[in-house]
């Protein structure tokens, strides 16, 4: 097992990338009653990210080794996101978050697969949509939580 510097610094920074991305959608889903947030949305990306950098530096990298992996990353950050979908009488909450942390989930995947353009726009849209959209329907539930 050889530690290599260069490579170490070079995945430290894409998941300080992912981890920065994520950042401000956890920060608005952190605000108020939402059960997801500030320190969960940042390590979904981040954790997404560490599976994305290790079947990218695989020996066996195929196209099929990295669909296996990203159906079981996807599969995961949906559970996760599930668990923040409540049904409360007639109403369902919790949309927004999930989908939040499936957004998350994609940040990371993006940067590990050093498409950080993609995950730049993931994390710019997810803000402005949670931020800008929520204020203009402020009576619908699922874009409050």
């Amino acid at each position: 097992m050889d530690l290599d510097l260069t490579a170490l610094l070079g995945d430290l920074g894409r998941m300080l990338a992912a981890f920065f991305l994520a950042l401000p959608i956890g920060w608005e889903r952190g605000h108020g009653t939402n059960s997801v947030g500030f320190r969960t949305l940042p390590l979904v990306a981040m954790a997404a990210c560490g599976f994305s950098l290790i079947v990218a530096a695989g020996d066996a990298d195929t196209i099929e080794h990295r669909a296996r992996v990203m159906q079981g990353v996807i599969t995961g950050i949906g559970f996760i996101g599930g668990g923040a979908i409540l049904k409360n009488g007639h109403n369902v909450e919790g949309l927004a978050t999930a989908a939040s942390v499936w957004t998350a989930g994609a940040i990371g995947v993006a940067v590990g697969f050093d498409r950080v353009n993609i995950a730049i726009v993931l994390s710019f849209a997810s803000v402005i949509t949670l931020v800008v959209l929520g204020r203009i329907r402020p009576s619908d539930h699922d874009d409050q939580r």
